[in-house]
């Protein structure tokens, strides 16, 4: 019996990348053709640097949502999470008198904290990620209430302000809370695609079942996620601070909608699996220049709420219909 054996060395074929790689880059492309002929003061380094900088909060809570979206997860506790480190580094930092370092550490400590109990209740108890982080949602809430007692904390002067402080290029100021943020991205991206327990991320929303078969402890894949995403969100407190002045018990309630919006119009799945962090980025990006371009035309923030949620349907859409296709 004669066996056929391959003649030619198998060749990395080129391909094509489908539509929900492809989407949001065009998308935000369009969106930057119309506002610039719409306005001649929208394409400039300037507005770049301002959308980037009002963006940079979210953008690093989207990174965290992703990673956890990519397990076919969800966390709807991510803004409050965030307000409930910003107000303990606030707090700690000009309240009590503590060191800005330690402050900022604490605020890290209690984001991780809290979204390693998300993960434990998820793990531990096989509690859906929807309800778990919906109820997390509102204890976090009465917790900043009760911790704050309903007051802001103001920015202190010293320590808290460092993102805020700028660098230039082409002359045009950027801050380096905006620097940090496309770092994280980039970063979380070489982690994804590059180790280990990256590529288990997406096997566990894709099979987890092949994942726990293959050896792999979903459980403590999956508290790490939550963990980390909740660290995540102590750096996006940072960011916050920086961006309003100080701790605020208002902050936090909308975050967790411009989380999720910005990962399905990147074209990150709600089912898990698949998707790229970096196309996160740029649906951060369609988000501040829609915010952006419609400022510029004098018009009002609810036609931005308007698009938004058509790119959301959008961009589900091209999804399922990637899934179909597959």
């Amino acid at each position: 019996m004669s066996m056929t054996q391959p003649t030619t060395t198998p060749e990395r074929r080129f391909q094509v990348p489908n539509l929900s790689t492809l989407g949001p880059l065009i998308a935000l492309l369009i969106a930057c053709l119309f506002f610039t002929f719409q306005s001649d003061r929208f394409l400039t380094l300037g507005t770049f640097s301002l959308i980037l900088q009002q963006a940079s909060f979210v953008g690093v809570i989207a990174i965290a949502q992703t990673l956890i979206v990519l397990t076919a997860g969800i966390d709807l506790s991510c803004g409050m999470i965030m307000a409930l480190s910003s107000m303990v580094i606030g707090k700690l930092a000009v309240e009590q008198g503590v060191p800005v370092p330690l402050a900022i550490l604490a605020g890290f400590a209690v984001g991780a904290f809290v979204g390693w109990l998300n993960g434990l209740l998820i793990t531990k108890w096989k509690l859906p990620p929807f309800i778990v982080t919906l109820g997390m949602y509102s204890i976090v809430f009465a917790a900043v209430k009760i911790y704050s007692k309903a007051t802001s904390v103001p920015m202190p002067a010293d320590g808290l302000t460092f993102l805020a402080q700028r660098f230039t290029i082409f002359g045009t100021p950027f801050t380096y809370g905006s620097l940090l943020m496309v770092a994280l991205f980039v970063l979380t991206w070489l982690f994804l695609n590059y180790t280990a327990p990256g590529r288990h991320i997406y096997a566990l929303g894709n099979n987890p079942e092949a994942v726990r078969l293959s050896g792999i402890n979903t459980s403590r894949l999956l508290l790490s996620v939550y963990t980390f995403a909740g660290m995540l969100y102590g750096v996006a407190a940072l960011l916050l601070l920086e961006r309003i002045g100080g701790a605020s018990p208002e902050a936090g309630t909308t975050e967790n909608l411009e989380s999720i919006t910005a990962v399905v119009i990147g074209g990150t799945s709600l089912f898990g699996g698949r998707g790229n962090v970096l196309g996160t980025l740029v649906g951060v990006l369609i988000v501040g220049v829609f915010r952006s371009g419609l400022t510029f035309m004098g018009l009002d923030s609810v036609y931005q709420n308007l698009i938004t949620g058509i790119l959301i349907i959008l961009a589900v859409a091209t999804d399922q219909f990637s899934r179909r296709k597959a």
